[in-house]
This record gives structure tokens, C-alpha cells and sequence, in this order.
């Protein structure tokens, strides 16, 4: 009589016995799934890129980028697989085996019955592949979408699961980590398939994208308008906002004291008029010289507005006007950047210059260095006659060349 051995060079009677058993216990206990199956990357002959090779075949094991060992544009299968797979349920609640307060990330470990897993699929899971959990939709989410949200999962590694070990030494169970999908370049042929509404008329009704309805890009992207716009109306301009600062008009007189020179400013018309000089009614001056015009204004880093201070009148055009009074404010627009006179009886004097420039991206009078040389969208002909950007990556600008 042979000895007693559960053990087996291949998959005995009593491997069946445990492999249909615990089959069963999938069959009835199990949660069910849908697989969507990598198929591998899509390949582009059109890319001319010495790092993206271009296979013959479509295989899971081509990798699309050589130099960062990504693949970023993933082809699924267009057949759905329905599967059952079992996982431990837990609460999303705070860490505290760390220092201070961490969420779980939403991580689960799902486990799969092999044979039956390789008779539906094909193969085995593995990374790449993305599981839909169907018991997880949610039917009441809090937004007018009329579909339910549904709950996709990463494949992001597959081994055999320790537990899934029968006394005959054969592995049945296959466990995955799984973590939630995002909105990425890798899926989108899962994220862009069209989802559909039933209207009270019986016909089916789209309803977007289903990364339109997943994905929190839109809500992101309303919220950075949000901040922009906000932040036009707080500081619409570069530098420092000098216009709710009075400057008032002084007279600077200098003299003589000993073997230094001494400087004395007092309030008044910067021509040097005060009180005390004799005026007659044949005089030149007007009742338009009531106004006192200072001849300075806040100087400081980017202050130049191109605007008189305290709100005074000023003049714009390409030319200074042909009878300007003492005081006056000429804003001369054919200056680049614009720059602002005020004439002093004899000349024009220049006050600043109109440095401060809009911050919105875009915009025609935006002058900073983040709109002419960070977003520099301009193109030149290069000495072969190729049309190419001026703003470019080093690693597009100084490409490395054999030493042959």
C-alpha cells in the first residue's frame, strides 16, 4: 500500500477537490467585478522619438517610453469580463500610526479565484489592468448628475496570496492591490467612454464623458478661475499702487552755509511762487494757477503708473499741447514704456515712467518676463527652414550627437 501524500508533482484528484470548493465559496460569497483588459500601449508610427520604439505586435510587455519606462497611452480592450472577487471591507477613517492625522488613501487587496480568473480573462490580472467595482456605485451623490458614480480601480500588483495555499501545496488564490483611478493620460480609453441616461420618453440621453463625471478637473479648474479673478482685483497691476497717496507740492531752496551747501524744501508751488513774490494785475498769472502741482511723485520698485498725482487732469496724446500752463501733466503714449511730463513753464520735465503692466496671462499690455519669455509662444525658421518655437526644452535644444 503507497504511502498517504497530499502532495503531487501535478494538480491531483484532491487539488480539484479544493480548487472546485473554494470556486464555490467565490461563486456565492463574492463581490462582483468588471475587468477592463490591458491590452498593452497604442502604437504611433508618426512619433519621431529615438526613446518611443514602434513594435509589430500588441502585447502587455511592450513598453512605449525606453527612457522614463512609462506607458502613458494604454489600449484597452473594448470586452468587458465579469468577474467575482472577495476583500475586507474597512472604514476610511484617520491614521494615528503615524505622526500627526492621516487619511487612508482608499487602497484595497482583492482576491481572485486562479483557474476561474484564467478561464474568463485569458490570463492572469496584472498591473495595468482596471477593475470596476459594481457594488460600490454610488446611487446619491450629491450633484444633479443623473447617472450613478461608479468606482474604478488600479491594478498596481498582482502575486499569489499567502492564504490561498490548499494542504496540497497549490496555489488557488490570486491577490491584487488596487487603488482608485485617477483622471490620467493612461486611461483614457476607459475615462472617455460616452455614458448614457434613460429620459421619460424611453430613449437613451448622453450625459458626458465618464471622466467628465469622475473626474474633479472641471471643479479644479473652476476654482483656479475663481482665485485668478480674485487675485485681478486685488493686485491688477505689477509693483507697489502709489495712487491713494497724497503728495503735496514743495519748494526746494538751496544756500550757501559756510563751506557747505544747504537744502530746504517748504510747502509750495515747485516754480518757486509764494507769497512773498510781488504780483501785479498785468501779470501773466491766472486764475488757472490756483491749482499747485507737485513735480514728484512716489518714487519706489515698479511704482510708475503714468498717472499725475492726486488725481489731477493730464493730457494724453502723441504730442505735448501747444499752449500747456505751468503744472500742466502730459502722458505721451508713443513712449514705450509710456512716460509722463509736467511742464514747468520753460520745458517739459519728465515725472516716471508707465512701468507697471498687467498680470493677466494674455493680455495686450501684459509686459512681464512670465508673459514674454516663460509663455513665449512665438516661432522662427531655423537654417534648414523648419518652423520652430523659441521657447523650447533643453532637452529638445541640445540634443546629443555620437561621437562617430
Amino acid at each position: 500500500m503507497p504511502r498517504l501524500s497530499l502532495w503531487r508533482d501535478n494538480h491531483s484528484n484532491d487539488f480539484k477537490y479544493f480548487d472546485k470548493r473554494i470556486s464555490e465559496m467565490f461563486t456565492i460569497g463574492g463581490t462582483g467585478v468588471l475587468i477592463h483588459k490591458y491590452l498593452g500601449t497604442k502604437d504611433n508610427p508618426n512619433v519621431d522619438n529615438a526613446e518611443i520604439p514602434h513594435y509589430g505586435n500588441q502585447s502587455e510587455r511592450n513598453i512605449q517610453d525606453l527612457l522614463f519606462l512609462e506607458n502613458r497611452d494604454r489600449k484597452y480592450d473594448t470586452s468587458v469580463y465579469s468577474m467575482r472577487g472577495m476583500y475586507q471591507v474597512t472604514d476610511s477613517d484617520f491614521s494615528l500610526e503615524q505622526f500627526g492625522l492621516f487619511l487612508q488613501t482608499g487602497t484595497l487587496f482583492m482576491t481572485f479565484h486562479i483557474n476561474d480568473m484564467v478561464a474568463i480573462l485569458g490570463r492572469r490580472i496584472i498591473s495595468g489592468d482596471v477593475i470596476e467595482v459594481l457594488h460600490l456605485k454610488d446611487f446619491e451623490a450629491l450633484t444633479d448628475i443623473p447617472v450613478a458614480l461608479k468606482r474604478f480601480f488600479i491594478v498596481g500588483d498582482a502575486s499569489k496570496s499567502s492564504e490561498g495555499y490548499s494542504p496540497t501545496w497549490w496555489p488557488h488564490l490570486w491577490r491584487c492591490k488596487i487603488n482608485p483611478l485617477v483622471d490620467s493620460q493612461e486611461y483614457k480609453d476607459i475615462i472617455n467612454q460616452m455614458q448614457t441616461t434613460t429620459n421619460a420618453a424611453g430613449d437613451e440621453v448622453p450625459v458626458g464623458t465618464l471622466g467628465e463625471l469622475l473626474s474633479t478637473y472641471n471643479k479644479y479648474n473652476d476654482i483656479n478661475r475663481a482665485i485668478i479673478e480674485q487675485a485681478e482685483i486685488d493686485l491688477p497691476y505689477s509693483g507697489y499702487d502709489t495712487s491713494n497717496i497724497y503728495t503735496a507740492a514743495v519748494t526746494t531752496k538751496t544756500s550757501e552755509v559756510g563751506d557747505s551747501t544747504v537744502t530746504k524744501q517748504t510747502l509750495g508751488d515747485p516754480l518757486g511762487l509764494t507769497a512773498d513774490n510781488a504780483l501785479t494785475a498785468d501779470g501773466s498769472i491766472t486764475a488757472d494757477k490756483a491749482i499747485v502741482t507737485p513735480d514728484k511723485k512716489v518714487s519706489g520698485y515698479l511704482t510708475g503708473d503714468g498717472l499725475p498725482p492726486n488725481s489731477l487732469p493730464v493730457a494724453t496724446g502723441i504730442s505735448f499741447p501747444i499752449e500747456p500752463q505751468d503744472g500742466d501733466f502730459c502722458l505721451r503714449v508713443d513712449y514705450s514704456p509710456n512716460r509722463l511730463f509736467r511742464y514747468d513753464g520753460r520745458r517739459w520735465v519728465k515725472v516716471e515712467d508707465a512701468v507697471r503692466t498687467s498680470l493677466t496671462p494674455g493680455a495686450p499690455n501684459n509686459h512681464t518676463l512670465k508673459s514674454g519669455f516663460t509663455n513665449n509662444s512665438n516661432t522662427f525658421v531655423d537654417s534648414r527652414g523648419r518652423v520652430q518655437k523659441e521657447s523650447q526644452g533643453l532637452s529638445q535644444a541640445l540634443k546629443p550627437k555620437a561621437d562617430n
